[in-house]
């Protein structure tokens, strides 16, 4: 539990106060107080700044991907044209999201060698003040044009296909570090993390053609793809994390295996000389390969898609809301934790049930007034924008993904979930069952 006493003594700190302000220079802030952010958009211009926020009890401070020229003429409800006109670069934020440190350690170090191997050396890291890490390049490590387009208004498309790209070129070899970790025992990431065999196994045809077992790691860690966009924030370095009550600190990328939490308390914290995006080491054109293998990958999530454009159509008229799953009614409800991810899933569920764009962006904005804290409107409507736009539908995560509806509290199945693997599949099942017709005796109540 974080009391004033507490952050306010850390706050203090000249030097913890100096070195929050120079990773925030030109970049929207919002402050967090407790469970609750402050008025957005904010600025961060001095050291005083962050004492008077500590003394209104602030707790921590976020700042955004992208750097603007002018935070302070960024509102709700500005359109793409509007936002890149705003818009002077951006930094690539990975955020590595698992309930287990040490699989984090071990991600985080695969990803920084896999953009150093694609030519990034202003490749940064810091510890998230929980679980997980950050990884960040700077702006300056980018052209200022690819593809006869300015970079600059090529977000949040090129760093969310950069996050995908990244995230399929991890997978072998953070499977195999993860096993080597548990000495080859599948039971032992069972026992670790609570799941079943089939929900850790993928399944992968050798030259063969038999089908070959491997570590399912995305149903367990997670690196955030879908959810960067537009004034999205992240943690800044030397910023309190509410929930553990560590400090969020920089550390040296090549040394992310040894890391240990007890540097992250706030009365052990130091001024490290790593930089959290340390914009003195980019060349702009370090990150040039980087962007054009990612635009040349053809992402598993686009295969996804178009099979099931082949295999799904979306029905004429929208299913109403007596037919979904108990997993989509529970989250309607409200929910404490995991807000984003459910937004991820509530709008590819609607429009995967022909819900038009109106009606989904009613449904949304009823079920956020619900939840204990709300989600800010940009992250609301970034999100029903993009699945509005996305050339592709594609259905929610299905039910046995592990990140999501269990790990949100939201799985209660009935009879019907047993029979379905998609929240979708089950609203679809349930609709036709009710609307399919009874013969005349049993209409009018005849035996």
């Amino acid at each position: 539990m974080l009391t004033i006493s507490k952050t306010l003594t850390y706050y203090k700190r000249e030097d913890i106060r100096k070195a929050i302000v120079e990773g925030v220079s030109d970049k929207e802030i919002a402050v967090k107080y407790g469970d609750k952010f402050g008025k957005r958009p904010d600025i961060i211009r001095y050291p005083n700044d962050i004492l008077e926020f500590a003394k209104q009890r602030a707790t921590s401070f976020h700042a955004s991907e992208e750097i603007w020229k002018n935070p302070y003429q960024l509102k709700t409800g500005l359109k793409k044209e509007q936002l890149d006109e705003l818009r002077s670069g951006w930094d690539l934020v990975l955020d590595i999201d698992c309930h287990f440190i040490e699989y984090s350690k071990i991600a985080a170090d695969i990803i920084i060698k896999a953009l150093k191997y694609s030519g990034i050396n202003s490749v940064s890291c810091k510890f998230s003040g929980n679980k997980g890490f950050h990884i960040g390049v700077p702006n300056e490590a980018f052209p200022e044009n690819i593809a006869n387009k300015k970079t600059k208004d090529l977000f949040p498309e090129v760093p969310r296909r950069i996050a995908m790209y990244l995230k399929e070129l991890i997978k072998e070899p953070l499977s195999k570090k993860i096993l080597e970790l548990e000495k080859g025992s599948f039971n032992n990431i069972i026992k670790r993390t609570g799941m079943k065999a089939k929900e850790i196994t993928r399944f992968v045809k050798n030259e063969f053609g038999d089908e070959v077992p491997k570590l399912n790691v995305e149903s367990f860690l997670e690196i955030d793809t879908v959810l960067i966009s537009s004034r999205h924030l992240y943690r800044t370095e030397y910023s309190f994390n509410e929930k553990s009550g560590l400090v969020s600190i920089p550390i040296n990328p090549e040394k992310v295996l040894e890391f240990e939490k007890d540097g992250a308390k706030p009365e052990n914290v130091k001024i490290s000389k790593y930089k959290f995006l340390d914009r003195s080491k980019a060349k702009n054109i370090e990150g040039r390969k980087l962007i054009i293998q990612a635009l040349d990958f053809d992402p598993k999530e686009d295969e996804e898609e178009l099979k099931i454009e082949r295999k799904f159509k979306i029905p004429e008229d929208a299913v109403p809301e007596t037919n979904f799953p108990p997993c989509i009614k529970k989250g309607l409800m409200g929910l404490e934790d995991g807000k984003k991810r459910f937004l991820f899933i509530l709008c590819n569920f609607l429009l995967s049930l022909g819900w038009n764009n109106e009606d989904i962006e009613r449904i949304s904005k009823e079920w956020n007034k619900k939840n204990e804290e709300e989600l800010r409107e940009t992250i609301l409507m970034g999100q029903i924008k993009y699945r509005k736009y996305q050339k592709n539908k594609i259905l929610p995560p299905n039910c046995e993904n592990q990140m999501y509806y269990k790990d949100l509290g939201l799985c209660r199945p009935d009879n019907l979930c047993r029979k379905i693997k998609n929240p979708v599949n089950y609203a679809l099942r349930k609709s036709s069952y009710n609307n399919k017709p009874r013969n005349k005796a049993r209409r009018k109540g005849d035996k």
